[in-house]
């Protein structure tokens, strides 16, 4: 059950390219339901003794703090843009999904997983509608590490009125590459060919590919 729910929220930020996707939130959610359990049956057979105290929820109590370090680890800042608080606060309600499923309250876990899916799905909607019907895309710029600077690919970006910078992150690879992946909100239907030009004319880039 709790891989269930939490793959399901999980399987929703994968698809928005989140730093934390399916295979995270799956692994939070069955992870938090097992310390529970825990939590509630692992000490059974000391409960008899005498001068025991026994406390299920000192346990699972970890979880809630314990998972801010992994939701932190999602935000990202570049400048005045922070992006992947959604993800954060993803894991963590996938965490409380888990301890819900694992003290075997299903029925609270099984709604907050409907209300937090159609939430983010809702969220999609809202977004065409109200910001001019933008289309989400991705950009791959490959680069030499030691030339490209990371500020004017972003300044031309910035620069097209028709397109937005949502998230932005930076892979190396083994042959001495920087790959830049920007996603992007385009207004209308299509990116402009022309910033793909501009892009490509910066000094350091060996190629500029819109994934989709």
């Amino acid at each position: 059950m709790a891989a269930l729910m939490g793959g399901l929220i999980g399987w929703e930020r994968e698809l928005n390219h989140s730093p934390a996707g399916f295979r995270t939130h799956i692994l939070v959610s069955v992870g938090s339901a097992l310390i529970m359990l825990i939590s509630i049956y692992g000490f059974a057979d000391f409960v008899e003794l005498k001068h025991f105290t026994f406390d299920p929820s000192r346990i699972s109590a970890q979880v809630v703090s314990g998972i801010g370090f992994l939701g932190a680890g999602t935000i990202l800042r570049q400048g005045v843009t922070v992006s992947g608080l959604t993800t954060a606060a993803s894991l963590w309600v996938v965490a409380a999904i888990g301890l819900s499923t694992g003290a075997g309250y299903y029925f609270p876990a099984i709604i907050t997983t409907i209300i937090v899916f159609v939430g983010l799905i809702i969220r999609k909607q809202l977004d065409r509608i109200f910001w001019n019907k933008k289309t989400r895309a991705v950009l791959e710029v490959w680069t030499d590490n030691e030339v490209v600077q990371l500020s004017e690919l972003i300044t031309i970006i910035a620069n097209s009125k028709s397109v937005s910078i949502k998230k932005l992150r930076i892979e190396e690879d083994q042959h001495e590459e920087s790959k830049i992946t920007f996603t992007i909100k385009i207004k209308g239907e299509s990116l402009d060919a022309k910033l793909l030009e501009e892009l490509q004319q910066v000094e350091g880039i060996n190629r500029v590919e819109q994934v989709y």
